[in-house]
């Protein structure tokens, strides 16, 4: 057969066609008929807007179950047995390892002498907490890898105290959203006997010999992991005793959906209560003396539209950023907060949207998105002009973060070839030095990043970044994996991974489009994109698919479609709307069922990205692109790798259940199905091997399924 077409490829508008065609061709030959786990079909329906819904895997809700244990386990052994058979998946896992075995350190931070930073050797599950005083050689302060022999167990946040004593650190088992809190003495590393419980969405802020924080009422550990989670209330915990002695801050009955939190930015003599929920994208922010229990409330900002969120406090008020009347943001001040608190802008809205805001050496440092790249611009107090940070180039950076009199601040900045460094910034004269770069075993110069604008269904410029080795020849072949999110306002800009060496030295190209739904272009790029508007995301990603078929970047047999959690509900929409587009679909812990999101976790505070059901025209838009509610037979579906962790308790794991179960019901062709669940990891890998693991068999699968075979060499540095 191929001898035969070899003079067809002569003509040079036949040659990617062809060379697609031949992928294809030659990836369905090995394409055996799946046997999966028979799945219990039950009658339940839904009547919802006079439209009855059929819900048969109502029962895969219950993870905890052992019939649905059971099932699982079932599942697992299938879709161990099939990638066991990819003749290169060690090698593969080898390969990974190898390129994420490095040195990294965090931005360095002090607090009453002291100086704080993460470091990771690369090789354990988990960075190392460390502390320095003066010239003194830094000494561990929290090793997470000692919390549990399999690295299940990770260290959620640490916060010092304000005297530099003690640090509060939270604990996650299994990579679940619950957390523990205890506390550290800081000069003898002694850990205390206080433990607090039930604590989620949460971090501590502290004041005096305490701290603020935020929890929930205790939960039935048989249903901790699936629950609806309602009525966080705020508590403040005094060192040294028990959690039943807390006091309660605040709580608020009539809104039980609403997420509180109290936070005190440095030097303020004033509590700051941010309150909201998932009906709106807006919150409301409150006021009151630290030292005065008793005195009530008082609200500064509330707006169902828009957020505030004050940050530093300088000169008597507070400094911020807010969407109120600025898409794009702005930076405003509040002189009186307990006056009249009069909102004031000091730094306008621009034609680019501000990201963050730092505060460091009295000066402000205001991160600004351009075509999804950072421009840092500083500030006085007052907002005046003062310059900008010289970046390397257009990368991500982030940091600036000190004391009104630090000289010397700290920041870190990347791109997609461009490996983490963290920069020393001199507050006075504006320049930057190197402090420590990381060393990855690769050669960047091997690769070249670039973007590209594609014109999506409705005429919007839609920015995409593309990665590949610098020597590539486009004709087709290249495997493809097109990753994206779209959703929460949330920007995917070029940030170094490494996990993404081992698909580009393979002549691979990894596109991420920057799709209508994030914060790319401030918040009208993101209602672009939601409730009745989210099909704009799926458009967008389907616009961008077929650009890198139709400029020769790849072909339909060669391109794969990737996501995680609101991605991986964009890999289902996807797939079910333009099954035709990909050869390879992964999407991972993704949202998959819209029409019983809200009833899980924290699954109700996505109803401002999403929609609700019970409103009629946003139900009628979740129903239409709705991945569980959208599989039909007869249909020639991407080879699918369903991925989920059995401790995710944000998007739980019964979406990956539900749809992958629907997806092996429905097709009939012979073409993989299938379902993969990581045993005690949550939402994210809860450790490095784990990551590894789940890196290593989205590759194998994706190239397995493309027909593609990668060559590793024995020692490759």
């Amino acid at each position: 057969m191929l001898e035969s077409l070899t003079h067809l490829f002569e003509h040079p508008m036949m040659n990617v066609l062809l060379v697609g065609l031949l992928i294809v061709v030659i990836s369905t030959t090995h394409a055996q008929p799946q046997h999966y786990p028979e799945t219990r079909r039950v009658d339940v329906t839904d009547t919802l807007h006079g439209i009855a819904v059929k819900d048969p895997y109502r029962w895969l809700e219950i993870d905890t179950a052992s019939e649905v244990e059971e099932w699982v386990g079932r599942q697992q052994s299938v879709t161990e047995a099939y990638l066991s058979t990819i003749p290169y998946r060690s090698a593969l896992k080898d390969r990974i390892r190898q390129v994420t075995t490095f040195n990294t350190m965090s931005n360095p931070w002090h607090r009453a002498g002291l100086t704080f930073f993460y470091s990771s050797d690369g090789v354990r599950n988990h960075a190392v907490l460390y502390v320095k005083k003066d010239t003194m050689l830094p000494k561990v302060l929290i090793d997470p890898n000692t919390f549990s022999d399999d690295g299940t167990i990770a260290l959620a946040f640490a916060q010092e105290s304000l005297d530099g004593k003690y640090l509060a650190f939270g604990k996650s088992q299994a990579g679940s959203d619950w957390h523990d809190i205890y506390v550290l003495e800081i000069a003898t590393g002694k850990i205390l006997t206080d433990t607090l419980r039930w604590v989620k969405n949460s971090g501590v802020s502290w004041q005096a010999d305490g701290f603020y924080y935020s929890r929930y009422e205790s939960a039935d550990n048989g249903k901790s992991l699936s629950a609806k989670n309602t009525g966080q209330f705020v508590c403040y915990h005094k060192v040294g005793t028990k959690q039943n002695a807390d006091k309660v801050v605040y709580r608020d009955l009539n809104h039980p959906e609403r997420y509180v939190g109290i936070y005190i930015p440095e030097k303020s003599p004033l509590l700051v209560m941010h309150q909201g929920d998932g009906s709106s994208k807006g919150n409301k922010i409150f006021v009151r003396p630290i030292n005065d229990t008793a005195a009530p409330w008082k609200l500064i900002f509330s707006n169902e539209d828009a957020s505030f969120y004050p940050s530093v406090w300088h000169d008597s008020g507070f400094i911020g950023t807010t969407t109120l009347d600025a898409p794009n943001e702005r930076v405003v001040r509040i002189a009186d907060p307990f006056g009249d608190a009069t909102i004031t802008t000091i730094i306008p809205e621009g034609k680019e949207p501000i990201s963050s805001l730092s505060w460091g050496g009295g000066k402000l440092f205001i991160s600004r998105i351009v075509d999804v790249h950072d421009r840092i611009d500083v500030y006085d107090p007052k907002g005046n002009h003062i310059g900008e940070v010289k970046l390397p180039g257009n990368g991500n950076a982030g940091g600036f973060n000190g004391y009104v009199n630090d000289t010397i601040l700290y920041y870190s900045y990347s791109s997609f070839t461009y490996p983490t460094t963290i920069f020393q910034y001199n507050v006075h004269t504006g320049e930057s030095k190197a402090w420590y770069k990381v060393r990855a075993p690769f050669n960047p110069d091997e690769f070249v990043e670039r973007q590209v604008f594609v014109t999506s269904k409705d005429g919007t410029r839609i920015p995409m970044f593309l990665l590949h080795k610098k020597d590539i020849v486009f004709n087709g072949t290249a495997p493809t994996m097109m990753f994206g999110y779209g959703g929460f306002g949330i920007t995917y800009g070029p940030g170094f991974n490494a996990g993404y060496i081992p698909w580009l030295e393979q002549g691979g190209v990894i596109a991420i489009p920057n799709l209508r739904g994030g914060g790319e272009y401030g918040e009208k790029w993101h209602d672009a994109g939601r409730k009745e508007n989210k099909q704009n995301v799926f458009d967008d990603a389907i616009a961008c698919a077929e650009w890198l078929v139709s400029e020769g970047i790849t072909s339909k047999g060669r391109l794969a479609v990737n996501g995680r959690s609101n991605g991986g509900l964009l890999v289902g929409a996807l797939i079910t709307q333009r099954p035709d587009l990909f050869r390879v679909a992964v999407p991972e812990v993704g949202v998959m069922d819209m029409l019983r999101y809200h009833l899980f976790t924290i699954g109700h505070g996505w109803v401002s990205d999403y929609g609700s059901v019970d409103v009629e025209r946003e139900f009628n838009a979740l129903y239409a692109y709705s991945p569980l509610h959208n599989v039909r037979s007869g249909v020639e579906y991407p080879s699918t790798m369903v991925m989920t962790s059995d401790h995710d308790d944000r998007v739980v794991p019964a979406h990956s259940f539900k749809f992958a179960a629907e997806l092996q019901h429905r097709y009939a062709g012979n073409r993989p199905m299938l379902l993969r669940v990581e045993t005690k990891s949550g939402h994210g890998a809860v450790n490095r091997e784990k990551s590894r693991a789940n890196l290593t068999d989205k590759y194998a699968f994706m190239w397995h399924e493309m027909g593609f075979t990668p060559h590793f060499e024995e020692e490759k540095n």
